[in-house]
């Protein structure tokens, strides 16, 4: 094999190495990711489900006497 043609096999094997890297980069990313929106949904349906409460709640002031009568 000629040096020209040893050379593009180490570039090309170069740059494949940097791809598997960035490769394992952008996973290890969207796994981060994927958990942040899962905690992310699970604190947004607590926070609807404490709302629902507190809405609940507000609908039965009306109906209340204040504590001073």
């Amino acid at each position: 094999m000629s040096d020209q043609g040893e050379q593009r096999i180490i570039d090309l094997e170069t740059k494949l190495a940097y791809l598997d890297d960035f490769m394992a980069k952008i996973q290890a990313i969207t796994v981060e990711h994927t958990d942040a929106i899962e905690r992310l949904k699970a604190e947004n349906r607590a926070l609807r489900a404490k709302l629902g409460e507190v809405e609940d709640q507000l609908q039965d002031l009306p109906n209340q006497r204040p504590p001073h009568y």
